[in-house]
């Protein structure tokens, strides 16, 4: 069966974040087959793909120093060991990713491409500080959209900066909208539940639970919202999703949900140089 071949355009967000037609694609961690994920080099193998959304996580280190990285400890990804928020950046900083990569602050990142977007996942509470710093510090408050788990750290970062960025809700916005979303009737308490947020970002299901469904995707439509599903690698539900209308995909396999788009005459115009 001949798939879609259309541009979906929205105006949903107002938000400069979103000033690409959906679908969005995000280059999850950066792209990197040899999982050197978070490092400047994924991100910039992400960027000559055409990327200009990238997804990245943030974790600060004992002396404040935000980095892109997933984990709360070294151990996964890179040759050493140790929790980051124990340890400082001249120690942290020795370490590489696989071996090779060395770890990304989360600056250097704003600062190496002017044009991208940043997705940011807060992953806790020592990252809040940091991760406000860098946005003010490289005034990147258009660039970025700020994401966590908890709405609480979301929102601890948001008082933080000085001009209004794109965010994404947590794990209790994300429950609300569920539970609102169906049946669509409830129109007023998705638009309730999703008042301080620009997009969800959610997994497809949770569990046994279905969340991202075309009734939830046309819910979040009608409150002038986006969805984001993450982590779709696989290209027959990236097929899915795109037919449903999400409005935007974070996978490992940027290079699979590129070809994806071409052939279905929606990837960006606007290519990065």
């Amino acid at each position: 069966m001949a798939r879609r071949r259309t541009r979906i355009r929205t105006e949903l967000c107002d938000r400069a974040f979103f000033d690409a037609p959906t679908p969005l694609a995000f280059a999850h961690r950066g792209f990197s087959p040899r999982g050197l994920e978070n490092s400047l080099t994924a991100f910039a193998a992400a960027v000559e793909l055409g990327y200009r959304y990238l997804e990245t996580d943030v974790r600060a280190t004992r002396d404040g120093v935000a980095i892109a990285l997933h984990d709360p400890t070294l151990d996964r990804v890179t040759d050493r060991t140790g929790r980051i928020c124990e340890l400082d950046w001249s120690e942290a900083g020795r370490a590489l990713i696989g071996g090779s990569e060395p770890l990304a602050r989360l600056d250097d990142v704003l600062d190496a491409w002017s044009d991208i977007r940043l997705n940011i996942d807060v992953k806790d509470a020592a990252a809040v500080a940091p991760l406000a710093r860098a946005i003010e510090r490289t005034k990147a408050h258009d660039r970025v959209c700020v994401a966590s788990f908890s709405d609480r750290r979301r929102r601890a970062v948001l008082r933080r900066l000085s001009a209004p960025v794109a965010t994404a809700g947590g794990r209790w916005t994300i429950a609300r909208f569920r539970l609102a979303a169906s049946p669509v009737r409830w129109a007023a308490l998705v638009t309730r539940a999703l008042r301080d947020v620009d997009c969800v970002q959610v997994p497809e299901r949770a569990g046994r639970v279905r969340i991202v469904t075309s009734a939830t995707v046309a819910a979040a439509r009608a409150a002038g919202k986006q969805v984001h599903v993450w982590t779709v690698n696989d290209e027959s539900r990236m097929h899915r999703l795109l037919d449903i209308g999400v409005h935007g995909l974070v996978t490992d396999r940027a290079d699979v949900l590129k070809d994806i788009l071409l052939a279905r005459d929606a990837w960006p115009e606007q290519i990065i140089s």
